[in-house]
């Protein structure tokens, strides 16, 4: 099953959950939705037991890079990755994308909200451009978190270009 089919998948479940909500009433859906979440924990426990059998770094390595085993272990909690280093990785993939436009962005952390923090030092193109593209990878690798936010700081200012000449000829044996 591709990462597309996986996310179809998931819109016909919430389809025909909604589906249920209407047609069937309150009790049938509510009855679904816990089959439904059942079913996840249980999904969730075989892929935990898996993990614990293989447990190779280079076994997680191919998994991790796998985008749909990596949402699954994402939904489930079992990412080897804290949300620091896939944000950092993140960052580090889309960077190159963005060539000499874009700048030096820091990982502030996540907020008490659950909001990810960013700071982009802003080189060149269009800052909304720029945000927006490390937005979005930054929030597909961390879909736990309540949003992004990344906040514009000036680069430091470059110092001027000290121009090296040669002496005039009146002042050559001077000091």
């Amino acid at each position: 099953m591709s990462s597309q089919d996986a996310e179809a998948a998931g819109e016909q479940v919430e389809a025909l959950l909604a589906e249920l909500r209407s047609q069937a009433g309150p009790q049938a859906a509510a009855t679904a939705e816990e089959l439904v979440g059942c079913l996840v924990e249980l999904y969730g426990a075989g892929l935990a037991r898996i993990i614990e059998l293989v447990g190779e770094p280079e076994v997680m390595d191919k998994l991790v890079a796998d985008p749909l085993v990596e949402s699954l272990l994402l939904v489930h909690d079992l990412h080897p990755l804290d949300t620091s280093a896939r944000v950092r990785r993140a960052v580090e993939e889309v960077l190159p994308q963005l060539g000499s436009h874009a700048g030096d962005v820091e990982y502030l952390g996540l907020d008490d909200t659950g909001v990810l923090r960013l700071r982009l030092e802003q080189r060149g193109c269009s800052a909304e451009t720029v945000r927006d593209l490390i937005s979005k990878a930054v929030a597909a690798a961390a879909p736990e978190a309540a949003g992004v936010s990344i906040e514009l700081a000036e680069p430091p200012a470059e110092l001027p270009l000290l121009q090296i000449t040669r002496r005039p000829a009146g002042i050559q044996g001077a000091r």
